[in-house]
């Protein structure tokens, strides 16, 4: 059973998903919002349930894109419906570490992708984090 919790809700005729992320009220976002056959997931750092943070990007990438396809699937989508991802780093030297589970997940699906090196994310522990955007075919 996951520990990743997404809530539903109706918000001005879109479908909105809500991870429960401290950030989501204050900033005004939803995790991921699906309009017609469109889902876009906002950026998404792979914090743990318990608040804390995995020491390797690897670990914190593969939360992050565990909490994206939470999101998709909980707004009727599938990963493979995901078509381009977007990674930005605090360390892009750590581009391979965060390539392959990036690869483990989308291998088949092949999205177009980017990925850049910021200063620094929402949180000082963040390593990474993710966005994704679907086609619901």
């Amino acid at each position: 059973m996951s520990d990743i919790k997404i809530t539903v809700e109706e918000r001005a005729g879109r479908k909105c998903a809500s991870s429960g992320s401290k950030w989501e009220p204050i900033m005004g976002y939803s995790r991921a919002v699906r309009s017609g056959n469109l889902i876009a997931v906002t950026g998404c750092v792979g914090v743990n349930a318990d608040g804390t943070y995995a020491k390797s990007v690897g670990e914190q990438a593969a939360r992050s894109l565990a909490i994206i396809k939470a999101a998709i699937e909980a707004l009727g989508g599938k990963l493979e419906h995901v078509i381009r991802t977007r990674m930005y780093v605090v360390d892009v030297s750590k581009w391979e570490e965060v390539a392959r589970v990036h690869g483990s997940v989308f291998a088949d699906i092949r999205p177009a992708t980017t990925i850049v090196e910021v200063p620094r994310l929402i949180d000082g522990d963040a390593l990474i984090e993710i966005e994704a955007d679907c086609v619901i075919a």
